[in-house]
């Protein structure tokens, strides 16, 4: 007879109400088919935000294991999450750092830094010489350090027009070695390339002001996932991907450039069952009053865990492959749904909120981007607000642990 100690990451209470489910096989997918876009140009796997909710180390480790050769967080304390679980490849942080005790950080745990002016550039400096953790880096060697142009952006990073200067001031300071020059994209995602094409224009001026000047960068990227899809024109050195490394695309004129495969999906156990009359309200506010006699399910997840309450009465999830409507305000822990129509259903079955049911295979309207355009917001959002409280269970572990909860039943 099967026990939970066989799963000790898989604890019964952690099934029993709301997970979020992982596809690390999808997730590889999406590594290789980026991948073939490519040539020899690096692949960095931007796992910051907890990889977009999906588990930075699961994800940092499969991604490296499919091909990305570096990793792309916006925090130090993101940094090191990877370094204590063993991932020695090159990470670099895209967020400004302006304390000494992150640069110390940095320096032991071996990050790299986004330097976006002289004045950080110089502590950069300063706070590596004067680090009491002894020599991190190793004798005579140097913090790898990136340094960021702003062509339009406005957010980091220095004037490009004053790339040269930059670049000067930056590589004659002692303990720092320039491992790349990068920009940023803003409308890469917009079927109009015209802000786009300008800002390659300005990053293409900045690195030539560089070659004038005796400069030669090591590496240099300007593209994140659109971008990435969009041309090899933009691919550069090495590009940035997050979104489509979750199998999401940014823009749907871009459909057609890969083969991506959503890495998440999000799902819940109906916890109670009741038929209610005529005239009834539910949930709080009774913003939905039955019209006629109902059969509804009460679902274990909220707002609580990330299901925006602005979805209420506007959401549809899938159960036993048949869609079934959400209805009133979604409350902090729970959700109630429409299952007149499901007479079959029982206490404890599956309800998909994001993702493929293994009935219909049709999930358009059961999709993160389906949840951003009833929002008027983007797919990055939603995927990034699933909360801690649900945990994150692979594949794998979720049919072992669906395995174990079948048998407990007996």
């Amino acid at each position: 007879m099967l026990s939970w100690e066989h799963t000790p990451d898989i604890t019964p209470m952690q099934c029993c109400r709301a997970w979020v489910e992982i596809d690390l096989d999808a997730l590889r997918h999406n590594v290789r088919a980026l991948k073939a876009l490519l040539g020899d140009q690096d692949l960095m796997a931007v796992v910051k935000a907890d990889a977009y909710g999906h588990g930075a180390v699961t994800v940092a480790k499969t991604a490296l294991e499919a091909g990305a050769t570096w990793l792309g967080v916006a925090t130090v304390p993101e940094g090191i999450e990877l370094r204590q679980a063993g991932i020695p490849v090159p990470i670099m942080v895209m967020g400004a750092v302006n304390s000494l005790t992150e640069v110390q950080a940095m320096g032991r745990w071996q990050l790299q830094p986004t330097l976006v002016n002289p004045k950080q550039a110089l502590m950069f400096s300063e706070g590596i010489a004067s680090t009491k953790l002894g020599d991190p880096l190793g004798k005579h060697q140097r913090l790898p350090v990136h340094l960021k142009l702003d062509t339009g952006m406005s957010r980091l990073g220095f004037a490009w027009e004053q790339a040269v200067e930059f670049y000067q001031f930056v590589a004659q300071l002692p303990h720092l070695a320039i491992a790349s020059v990068y920009s940023h994209l803003a409308t890469a995602d917009d079927p109009d390339p015209t802000v786009m094409q300008q800002q390659q224009k300005r990053f293409e001026a900045a690195i030539a002001q560089l070659k004038t000047g005796g400069f030669k960068p090591p590496k240099l990227h300007l593209a994140n996932s659109a971008a990435t899809l969009v041309g090899p024109d933009l691919h550069y050195d090495m590009v940035r991907v997050g979104l489509a490394l979750y199998g999401l695309y940014p823009a749907l004129h871009l459909r057609d450039s890969i083969d991506l495969r959503p890495v998440l999906q999000v799902k819940a156990r109906i916890t109670h069952l009741k038929a209610i009359a005529a005239g009834t309200g539910v949930s709080y506010g009774h913003r939905f009053i039955a019209q006629a006699p109902m059969r509804i399910a009460v679902v274990g997840i909220g707002y609580a865990d990330g299901v925006p309450r602005l979805l209420s009465d506007r959401l549809s999830v899938m159960v036993q492959g048949q869609s079934a409507r959400q209805l009133g305000a979604i409350t902090m822990d729970q959700m109630m749904i429409d299952v007149t129509h499901l007479p079959q259903v029982q206490e404890g079955d599956t309800v998909t909120l994001i993702g493929q049911s293994a009935a219909n295979m049709e999930s358009s309207s059961h999709s993160a981007e389906a949840w951003a355009n009833l929002l008027g917001t983007i797919s990055w959002e939603i995927l990034c607000g699933f909360k801690h409280r649900l945990p994150r269970i692979t594949l794998h572990e979720r049919a072992t642990a669906t395995a174990i909860q079948q048998q407990s039943r007996r």
